[in-house]
């Protein structure tokens, strides 16, 4: 829910804290995309979950009316389904076996 704001108040973007937080992890994950086309892929899937266990620590202790973007469910279930996303991507990263080329 976005807090309702006085009239003639030019409106804040990003409206919460969360909306903020939303921002960083998108740019977060750009960079880890941009590791993993252009560098390499293994630090960039890493980066990418990193972000992820970094947004599911900020939806954990941001309060319901501050989460903005990061709350699309409840509190539990999006906290639940960042970190395990974000700890599978790492898990990965770290435990593929390299290919021969």
């Amino acid at each position: 829910m976005i807090p309702e704001q006085p009239p003639g108040q030019p409106r804040r973007v990003p409206s919460t804290l969360g909306g903020m937080v939303y921002l960083i992890v998108c740019a977060i994950s750009l960079a880890g995309l941009l590791l993993v086309a252009f560098g390499p892929w293994r630090k960039g899937v890493a980066v990418i979950g990193a972000a992820l266990l970094f947004a599911a620590g900020c939806r954990a202790f941001l309060k319901e009316r501050d989460a903005g973007m990061l709350g699309v469910r409840s509190r539990w279930f999006d906290t639940t389904a960042l970190v395990c996303v974000g700890a599978a991507l790492i898990t990965l990263a770290n435990i593929i076996p390299d290919q021969p080329a």
